[in-house]
């Protein structure tokens, strides 16, 4: 699990990990592509959840299929490390 940060003008906005978060060697504070996709999936959930509540069923649909799309990356991620 992620959550965006305020780093300053310097570095604006980054993810930053929380316990049980992916992590890889890409730059320190950036994140990364595999944190990116936990954070996205994560937070699109969230948006799921709120369109299905007042029943914007296009928006659920398209969210859904985000939220899909980014566990997948995650999930064969961690599939390639393993290996």
């Amino acid at each position: 699990m992620c959550f965006v940060q305020d780093r300053g003008p310097e570095e604006p906005w980054i993810l930053r990990p929380r316990s049980g978060a992916l992590q890889n060697d890409d730059t320190p504070g950036d994140g990364g592509p595999d944190e990116a996709a936990v954070f996205i999936a994560e937070t699109v959930a969230a948006l799921a959840k709120l369109a299905r509540r007042h029943k914007l069923g296009v928006l659920v649909r398209l969210l859904e299929m985000t939220q899909m799309e980014a566990e997948e990356r995650v999930r064969l991620r961690g599939k390639r490390k393993l290996s």
